[in-house]
């Protein structure tokens, strides 16, 4: 699993909210922090209630000089729905193939509810060559990071 001081696994993806998009994590490296939210599912109650409150945070994270990024196995449609229905204005990668997901050693099955490679909940922050400085990691998916250590950690980056 990735973690704090590591080279951060780059990867390739789809953008789910421009136009669907090739996505590649080193074209956002150099430009200043970059967080990676990995959420579990779109439309569900705890990933939403993140995704919103990243948003309700994206002055913070952009005052800092961030780019704030949702990842998730979810299609670019569905992932582009959520998007709009919750008025979010950074961007969300579909990472349907996985590769992002077990790259960053996140990748677990909920069969209860049938889902099976998607990402657990966690946050990154990379700085500028691409060195994670800061990890979280959900022990429950339902979990939410701490904000305001996010922040700080952005501020640090």
């Amino acid at each position: 699993m990735v973690t704090t001081g590591d080279s951060a696994p780059v990867f390739s993806a789809t953008n789910g909210t421009s136009d669907h998009e090739a996505f590649d994590l080193g074209d956002h490296l150099g430009d200043g922090p970059v967080v990676l939210a990995f959420f579990p599912g779109a439309f569900t109650p705890p990933c939403t209630n993140e995704m919103v409150a990243l948003q309700e945070h994206l002055d913070a994270f952009e005052a800092a000089g961030a780019t704030v990024f949702g990842l998730s196995a979810d299609s670019p449609f569905s992932q582009g729905a959520f998007r709009e229905e919750h008025g979010l204005e950074f961007d969300l990668v579909s990472d349907m193939a996985g590769d992002a997901i077990r790259a960053y050693g996140l990748e677990m099955d909920i069969p209860e509810l049938g889902l099976y490679g998607i990402a657990n909940r966690a946050v990154f922050v990379l700085d500028d060559d691409g060195t994670v400085t800061y990890s979280w990691v959900a022990d429950d998916p339902t979990n939410e990071p701490d904000y305001e250590d996010v922040i700080a950690a952005v501020e640090e980056a």
